[in-house]
């Protein structure tokens, strides 16, 4: 169930634009980290390009742009991850008219006792999801 936060500095971002990055990132949560596409929220959030820094200058005409993605502790590879992190920011430059030198993207990992969607863990998530898979089985 990752939440992905992407903070743009580009408050004018056509629709289309976050359109895609939505669905774009989505696709990569489910493609490169085996995410429930279901379970996956997306947030843009933009700010003006004069809130936005790199080496300590503003943007300027540049879009600017930071991923952070909240997954659960353990439930991705380093491979994985490096395949989401590199999809990330090619989708974000081929999205995006133009990136400063640095474009972001992290990953925090969470343990699933202290992360949880609709009201339940992670853990507990998962416990119900093998007993309801062991009972299909029996």
């Amino acid at each position: 169930m990752p939440y992905i936060r992407v903070t743009l500095s580009d408050p004018d971002l056509p629709a289309a634009h976050r359109a895609a990055l939505a669905e774009g990132l989505t696709d990569l949560a489910v493609s490169a980290l085996g995410k429930d596409a279901a379970r996956t929220t997306v947030q843009l959030h933009a700010v003006p390009s004069g809130h936005y820094y790199v080496a300590g200058r503003p943007v300027g005409e540049a879009t600017g742009a930071h991923v952070e993605v909240s997954i659960t502790a353990g439930t991705n590879s380093a491979q994985e991850k490096a395949l989401f992190i590199a999809g990330a920011y090619n989708l974000l430059h081929e999205t995006l008219d133009l990136l400063p030198p640095l474009t972001g993207v992290a990953l925090h990992e969470l343990h699933p006792e202290s992360y949880g969607y609709n009201g339940i863990t992670q853990l507990d998530h998962y416990r119900r999801a093998s007993r309801t898979a062991g009972a299909r089985s029996s």
